[in-house]
């Protein structure tokens, strides 16, 4: 596939999602009307071959609605969020690529596991092959090498890579950053992910990328006005419920306790605060307190 054509058909399968139902009039007038078509018409075609690569790409079907003659993304079609974060991805790419003349008032976070290792841990997960690799652990002064794990599932988070399964060797199921990673290597041996492991229900009540077997915990969070807009619009997890009363809002979640979570609890400052659990509370006061004392410290000095 072209350059172009990918273009094409990534346009088209965002036009597509972003109204639903639309003839293909209607798509000819917003092709006409968008920088992709360079003021050239849509030839019936051309259409239809963006149409089948755009359901090739993002494992999809284009229907066609016999009645109205309207096209739109049938339910049943197998759509997944990875097709959703690389429609959404692309559509991105698409609309900065035609924006090249301000590109120096365009600022990015760089994403630097995505580089080297992504495509090596992708090949695992596709063959259900061990991967071995050296770990380059925050907590310890020297690389762990030889280190074999067989890839469950693959995270993003904070602008990160995380590779998830299981380590051969300790026979337990842990999670590694891929930025961390060195001298990675696709192994020939094999693995059967297990029938009853689903990685959605793995992370389903978890924050972050630290997983664990501790108990699902009702957790309350009390927010600000102000903050609870920040939540409201980008919720901290599935889980989360909102109780709106004057002047702040009460947050509630079904999560197991994790450092992650601690963390970005304390990001949040005075605008949010623990009312349950009692083990939570502890948690983040415990952190609090351990970083007035370092302040303490420096006042000393």
């Amino acid at each position: 596939m072209s350059k172009s054509q990918l273009a094409s058909a990534i346009w088209l399968m965002d036009t597509i999602r972003k109204y639903g139902k639309i003839t293909l009039a209607e798509i000819s007038r917003r092709w006409l009307d968008s920088p992709i078509s360079e003021g050239r018409r849509l030839p019936r075609r051309s259409f239809h071959n963006y149409r089948l690569a755009a359901e090739n790409l993002f494992n999809v079907t284009i229907d066609c609605d016999t009645a109205t003659y309207e096209y739109y993304i049938r339910d049943d079609s197998g759509g997944s969020k990875v097709a959703d974060w690389l429609l959404n991805s692309s559509a991105i790419n698409s609309v900065l690529s035609d924006a090249r003349e301000v590109s120096s008032r365009i600022i990015f976070e760089d994403v630097p596991s995505a580089r080297e290792h992504l495509h090596s841990v992708v090949d695992a997960l596709k063959a259900d092959r061990q991967i071995k690799f050296s770990y380059h652990s925050y907590s310890r002064g020297e690389p762990t090498p030889g280190v074999v794990i067989e890839p469950y599932f693959l995270k993003i988070f904070r602008q990160r890579w995380y590779v998830t399964g299981r380590n051969v060797k300790e026979k337990t199921i842990k999670t590694y950053a891929l930025d961390r990673m060195s001298d990675v290597l696709l192994l020939d041996t094999e693995f059967r992910l297990p029938d009853s492991f689903n990685a959605e229900v793995f992370c389903s009540n978890s924050f972050g990328v630290i997983f664990n077997t501790s108990k699902v915990t009702d957790v309350t969070l009390r927010a600000d006005a102000r903050q609870a807009k920040y939540l409201r619009a980008l919720p901290l997890h599935t889980t989360q419920k909102e109780t709106v009363n004057n002047g702040y809002s009460l947050f509630k979640y079904e999560l197991r306790l994790t450092p992650d979570f601690v963390s970005e609890i304390l990001s949040y400052g005075p605008r949010v605060t623990v009312i349950a659990p009692d083990e939570l509370k502890l948690m983040v006061t415990t952190q609090l307190q351990e970083a007035l004392r370092n302040y303490e410290k420096a006042v000393d000095n």
